[in-house]
């Protein structure tokens, strides 16, 4: 059975969309369809074929060019398949937004969809959150055959809800599932999904200046498989939650590092430039040893030379000196960091000489100021860096100038509190 769009009443997409789901199909575990029946919501669902996409025409991914006047256009998204569902969604929730951590909320309504491997089309749409059905020989759960995304959606000094660059996500999740044999998701169809699942829940994103909603787009091999080889079957879910600062102190707060000189976050020739779930749960032993030594997180070396910086867990890194801010390549061991790649055409703009290049363990406990970054931790500067026992303190453990400008420069874009000159945040309109 396949779900698609009809441009008719709740009612109707309901029914629809019950008829469609079967125990071998649903997106939805047994107790989720029920009290999915229950509360009698909709489900609207979306195909990536050209006929879903001309009748959703209003999705522009990234920007584009007036064919006229050749001026770059700002990026937006018109959402309207989610109109039934969100008629239905909370207008407010009783959420403790001053003392918000970084953890998990459930929020009301996430997105699911699925397609057969080499066939089909996808097929599903914006659904009540809840439980997933997977069988035991699911290619995630047997092989780790995922990718996911981080994301953000920010409510505005504009009084917007805007997410920002989703298009970047987009383009990063189709590299990931070319890597990871997955089916790939079309750009807008992503999009779609993303501003789609966030406008269904726009209760749940936090006031001005009290967090961010947190955006999870997840691409699973979710069909049976026995013997080593891509799943028949792909999984793209979307799903959110109202989120505070990542690290203890608070944004902004500067964090103390290890430098592991035992275990590497990736190899030349792997996946450590991929965002799958493999490279994530393999550093949880090295980050909770450290955290109980009273670190914020690990830093980690390249595994050839063991001289090289890559990575913190979940963030990219910054070397500053003087005016240079130096950081590791993107590449076969570094992801592709969304922030990294803001942080980096923001300081150019502002005047600061940025070099994308190796950069040795003794240049950084040398420099003047040290911060990483990433979705979750947006820019965070770094305290110190312990390495085999000795400590490196910077900027006396204060937040430093350079971190505290860049930080100010990407969340006033995010917060529109400055023009986006860029063209980065797409608003999530009024449903």
């Amino acid at each position: 059975a396949s779900v698609t769009y009809h441009p008719r009443s709740p009612a109707h997409f309901l029914q629809m969309a019950m008829s469609a789901i079967t125990p071998t199909n649903a997106c939805l575990s047994i107790s989720a369809r029920r009290s999915y029946a229950n509360k009698s919501e909709s489900l609207v669902a979306i195909r990536s074929t050209s006929a879903a996409r001309s009748i959703h025409s209003g999705i522009i991914c990234g920007s584009k060019k007036d064919s006229k006047k050749g001026k770059k256009k700002k990026q937006e998204v018109t959402s309207t398949s989610s109109a039934a569902v969100t008629a239905n969604a909370p207008s407010s929730v009783d959420i403790d937004w001053d003392n918000l951590g970084f953890g998990l909320t459930e929020a009301a309504f996430m997105f699911c969809a699925k397609k057969k491997r080499g066939s089909g089309e996808w097929e599903g749409g914006v659904v009540p959150f809840g439980d997933i059905s997977l069988n035991p020989s699911a290619g995630i759960l047997n092989y780790g055959q995922g990718v996911f995304e981080g994301m953000k959606a920010y409510r505005t000094a504009k009084d917007r809800i805007v997410v920002f660059r989703p298009d970047q996500n987009a383009a990063r999740i189709g590299l990931g599932a070319d890597r990871m044999c997955l089916e790939k998701v079309p750009e807008d169809m992503f999009i779609k999904a993303v501003i789609d699942t966030v406008a269904a829940n726009k209760a749940y994103v936090p006031p001005l200046d009290k967090g961010a909603m947190y955006i999870r787009p997840l691409l699973i091999g979710n069909g049976p498989i026995l013997g080593l080889a891509p799943a028949p079957e792909c999984m793209f879910l979307v799903y959110v939650s109202p989120v505070g600062a990542y690290f203890k102190g608070g944004q902004l707060t500067p964090i103390d590092l290890v430098v592991s000189d035992t275990f590497h976050r990736a190899a030349p020739g792997g996946a450590g430039g991929t965002k799958c779930v493999g490279n994530y749960a393999q550093v949880l032993v090295t980050q909770l040893e450290a955290k109980g030594k009273g670190y914020a997180d690990v830093v980690y070396l390249d595994a050839k030379e063991d001289k090289y910086i890559e990575e913190v867990s979940s963030c990219n890194m910054f070397v500053v000196k003087g005016k240079t801010i130096r950081t590791p390549p993107a590449g076969e061991t570094i992801l592709s960091g969304i922030t990294r790649k803001s942080v980096i055409q923001i300081a150019k703009h502002r005047g600061y000489e940025v070099i994308e290049e190796r950069v040795p363990l003794e240049d950084v406990l040398e420099a003047d100021e040290v911060f990483c970054t990433g979705t979750a931790v947006v820019v965070v500067p770094v305290g110190s860096i312990t390495y085999k026992g000795d400590k490196k303190v910077y900027c006396n453990g204060e937040v430093g100038t350079v971190g505290q400008e860049i930080y100010t420069a990407v969340t006033n874009i995010q917060y529109e509190r400055a023009e986006d000159e860029f063209g980065w945040v797409v608003e999530v309109p009024e449903c």
